[in-house]
């Protein structure tokens, strides 16, 4: 046992005595608050589910803790950890936000979070057919007039929260420019959705035609 005991006597001697600076040194940091923006991490998002309201992307944490210590706050490991594993159903839904979703390093003391709850409005998930708009810009020739527009395809299918997508009554494409058109012409068109909250789930582009005639 004695012989263990001072086996590398030295060694263990040199360990303890760091070991005894390092938290000399911790110990002898002031201990200051700060306030720091933290970004907000969410997991598990119910599959037939979908957020209507706004998604908050960061929240401001104050701290306090030894100086040293606080800046592992600027850590990207640091971050408010949202759990939706709980969400079932559509409605609304409040998070409260505590050391447990924010693994703060150690020696750290949370002070409060701004906001210090998160809430959240669920709504079924919807997909439908929504019909193409084509936007127009300039303007023909004196005596040339648009006798027919092709739209391929004629519609595109959205997806997103079930309210936003029944308000999305159409998409619109970029505008056609009409300023030096002639003849029957075909160009190729971006589209996008006046409702942000909505998705497209096909290639958003559409192929627009347009005939051409003399006259009114």
């Amino acid at each position: 046992m004695i012989r263990l005991l001072t086996q590398n006597l030295w060694w263990k001697l040199f360990a303890l005595v760091a070991a005894f600076g390092v938290w000399m040194n911790v110990a002898s940091e002031p201990e200051v608050a700060t306030v720091v923006s933290v970004p907000v991490e969410y997991i598990h998002f119910p599959k037939d589910l979908e957020i209507s309201s706004n998604i908050v992307e960061s929240i401001a944490v104050e701290a306090r803790g030894p100086s040293g210590e606080l800046s592992g706050l600027h850590s990207p490991r640091v971050a408010a950890i949202i759990d939706f594993a709980s969400v079932q159903e559509p409605g609304q839904r409040t998070f409260a936000i505590t050391p447990a979703e924010l693994k703060l390093p150690r020696g750290i003391e949370l002070i409060r979070t701004i906001p210090a709850q998160l809430r959240f409005r669920f709504e079924r998930k919807m997909t439908r057919a929504v019909p193409i708009s084509v936007a127009w810009s300039g303007k023909l020739q004196p005596g040339l007039t648009i006798a027919q527009v092709d739209i391929n395809p004629p519609d595109l299918t959205i997806a997103g929260p079930e309210s936003h997508v029944l308000d999305s009554k159409k998409l619109l494409s970029d505008p056609f420019d009409l300023s030096g058109v002639t003849g029957d012409t075909q160009r190729k068109l971006a589209v996008f959705s006046p409702e942000p909250e909505v998705r497209i789930l096909n290639a958003p582009e559409v192929t627009v035609k347009i005939r051409i005639r003399q006259g009114p």
